[in-house]
């Protein structure tokens, strides 16, 4: 009505306002899982030998789950340190002839930027980090942002989810191999310790953890 003061949103305006699925369950974060394999213990001087990074969303039905996959074994940056335990523990070579791997500052850009894809299509404002022993994996996703200067990093600087965590409250065990066989996961103690198998195995984890509260009616989103 002219003269009233009153302002009539626009389509555009209206448009902002809609939440998708994945923005109103996680208060406008995006669940990434990752896990990282490595060189040691230690972040900073560590080698990063592979990462993979698994992106979710959501179904019709309103279920959780693996939506995309990102893997890369990573050339070892120079001057870090590789200790033997962590190669006898993975089995991972990273010398090997046949081994396709590329830069870590490569690597870092490209998942970067299909994670901030997945952002903008999931209309998220941040990626928050999902990882069994979360804070392990933060470290080296942080170290390696700094140590390349790269800009833009999705994550959420020091908040995540770690599914150690839940599944100890979910189903009583911490261990990764352990909490999948009590969540009734396959899990692969012989393709175990790769980046890609860990990282998939963690993601089903964490959806199954997600689905299992909603159908419980811990969450009343549809």
């Amino acid at each position: 009505m002219a003269g009233s003061g009153v302002q009539r949103m626009s389509y555009d305006d209206e448009e902002q306002m809609l939440e998708t699925p994945m923005s109103a369950r996680f208060r406008g974060y995006l669940p990434v899982v990752v896990d990282i394999e490595c060189g040691g213990f230690n972040a900073k001087t560590d080698a990063i030998l592979e990462i993979g990074a698994v992106i979710l969303g959501f179904n019709e039905k309103g279920h959780l789950g693996v939506e995309q996959t990102f893997f890369q074994r990573i050339i070892p940056f120079a001057g870090s340190n590789i200790e033997d335990a962590a190669l006898k523990f993975t089995g991972i070579d990273p010398y090997h002839p046949l081994r396709i791997a590329r830069a870590e500052k490569d690597v870092f850009e490209d998942m970067f930027r299909i994670i901030r894809s997945a952002l903008k299509t999931n209309q998220c404002k941040r990626a928050i980090l999902v990882a069994h022993n979360a804070h392990f994996d933060h470290g080296f996703i942080n170290a390696a942002t700094d140590r390349h200067a790269l800009k833009r990093n999705p994550f959420h600087p020091f908040s995540s989810f770690d599914t150690a965590t839940l599944s100890g409250l979910a189903y009583g065990q911490t261990v990764l191999a352990r909490a999948c066989e009590a969540a009734r996961i396959e899990f692969s103690n012989s393709e175990a310790h790769s980046a890609k198998y860990d990282a998939e195995k963690t993601a089903q984890l964490f959806c199954g953890i997600v689905n299992k509260w909603k159908s419980m009616g811990g969450w009343p989103g549809n």
